[in-house]
């Protein structure tokens, strides 16, 4: 952009954590009115570099400027009133208080000294109406779905004064639709001279809107570059160091030998959950990967919830590995074997407070009970060995696991589920939120458990991913399951069909 002055600019950014430097000297530019995608594997310095343009972090070396002018932001909310706003992949929003406080919390509107709650919808209206959200300002937060909770929290950005929107992961929970309503406020900000800032893990996005995109990886600037120039397979080579044919992919099992295991590990009949599930027949092969594909609302969690014990039955039957069971509670199902991964590990996965040691422990220790404690040195070797195993970074044990990349924090919950040696490992969006390289690795590791006589059930809401990792697949529309295909049988498009396939009273 000859001639245009950044309106952000960070210069020698460099933030460490004891030994190790997060950002080491990391030039980044932002201009008005364009849409700039930060990229790189998770650890790659991504969110360190927005934590430092929000306030969130200091830098140890390192001159941001706004405007030309050098800032140093103490708080988040200092950056805020300067005109940077973020949303962030995980929702930072109050599920207790209505949409419209949560839009204007900290902005509240005030009459005299007396705050109005209806100026409060008044300009919590506005700003939903610019997202094209038909939503009660006045309804709680928490009774609203993921998705709608995540436009929410763009519209609490946008409702400010903004001149530059940091975008972290902003699609992760939205479908179709809701990311065509998204993009096109994206535009409509960029009209304006807003400055974006797009962090995305699907590069389909990343090339459809950014006009510019910067790599890091391992802390350090790769380059930046304008997004017309540079090739996907580029892209992904200069994040992860090398290149694409180097990355192992599973080898799918022939379809006869996974027919020829010894029996079912788990086949659920007529399985029907309120307001989820309806009348769903499962059948899971020992080492056998079924997928499970559908609309978001299609009821993928729902199901995941009715065969690991979170969700009460309104009628049907489990049975695992032939025995009938009533999974009263995930702690239940576990007793049998048999764990769930939330699509939402930072609400019902990891605890941010704790090590990675407590962390990857937490479940095993409550398994023994209160009184037979792991002791420490097989804690720590048991907690070394998942963290070699998964490649989880950087390793320490004693690190806080909420300072981790959001792909190091899914393996490290993968690696608790894992010590627990379950026979059924359910697994919900595994991969939302991580780069290539981890997304990969964890598809693999999928792989070589399924290699290894487990039993995973993926969800997922990308279908190239789904038909990679799995051998069959059920597709969901409406709470049920239409039909299960082998995953060798379909492509992309036509899995596409049937899950976007309307019912039969749509037609």
């Amino acid at each position: 952009m000859d001639g245009v002055r950044p309106l952000l600019e960070l210069t020698g950014a460099t933030v460490r954590f004891g030994a190790d430097a997060a950002l080491d000297h990391v030039d980044f530019r932002l201009y008005p009115g364009e849409v700039h995608s930060l990229m790189g594997e998770n650890g790659a310095g991504k969110s360190t570099l927005i934590k430092a343009i929000t306030g969130a972090l200091a830098m140890d070396e390192g001159v941001l400027r706004l405007a030309g002018e050098a800032v140093a932001f103490a708080t988040p909310h200092e950056a805020q009133l300067a005109g940077i706003s973020t949303v962030y992949q995980e929702i930072e929003l109050l599920p207790n208080l209505s949409v419209a406080e949560n839009i204007c919390l900290g902005r509240e509107p005030r009459r005299g000294a007396v705050m109005s709650r209806r100026l409060m919808r008044e300009r919590a209206g506005a700003a939903l109406a610019e997202l094209g959200l038909e939503l009660d300002p006045a309804s709680l937060l928490g009774t609203h779905s993921v998705a709608v909770q995540q436009l929410v929290a763009i519209a609490r950005a946008i409702s400010a004064d903004v001149r530059v929107l940091v975008l972290d992961e902003p699609t992760s929970s939205l479908d179709l639709d809701e990311v065509a309503e998204l993009f096109r406020v994206i535009r409509e900000l960029k009209a304006r001279g807003v400055a974006i800032l797009f962090v995305s893990h699907f590069l389909d996005q990343v090339y459809e809107l950014a006009d510019r995109i910067t790599v890091l990886r391992d802390g350090e600037l790769v380059g930046e570059y304008l997004t017309g120039e540079l090739l996907r397979i580029d892209l992904v080579q200069k994040m992860l160091g090398r290149t694409v044919s180097e990355l192992r992919s599973r080898e799918r099992a022939a379809e006869d030998d996974a027919e020829a295991g010894a029996g079912a590990i788990l086949r659920a009949r007529g399985v029907t959950v309120a307001h989820g599930v309806v009348e769903a027949d499962v059948e899971l092969a020992e080492g056998e990967v079924l997928g499970v594909a559908g609309l978001l609302g299609s009821g993928r969690t729902s199901l995941a919830h009715a065969l690991t014990g979170v969700a009460r039955l309104e009628s049907g039957e489990i049975r695992v590995e032939g025995e009938s069971v009533r999974l009263d509670s995930p702690r239940h199902a576990i007793t049998l074997g048999v764990v769930y991964s939330s699509e939402n590990r930072r609400r019902d996965g990891i605890v941010a407070e704790l090590s990675v040691l407590d962390n990857i422990t937490l479940a095993l220790q409550s398994e023994r009970g209160v009184f037979r404690r792991i002791p420490p040195a097989r804690r720590r070797e048991l907690a070394a060995s998942w963290v070699d195993a998964l490649d989880i970074r950087p390793p320490d044990l004693d690190r806080p696991v909420g300072t981790l990349s959001g792909g190091n924090q899914q393996k490290v919950l993968l690696a608790r589920l894992l010590a627990l040696s379950p026979r059924l490992l359910v697994l919900d969006e595994p991969t939302r939120g991580i780069d290539v390289g981890a997304k990969v690795e964890i598809q693999n590791l999928v792989g070589e458990l399924a290699d290894n006589g487990m039993s995973v059930v993926f969800i997922s809401a990308e279908l190239e991913e789904v038909l990679r990792v799995g051998d069959r697949v059920a597709v969901m529309r409406d709470g049920r399951i239409v039909e299960t295909v082998v995953a060798a049988d379909v492509t992309t498009d036509s899995l596409l069909a049937l899950v976007a396939q309307p019912g039969e009273d749509e037609e």
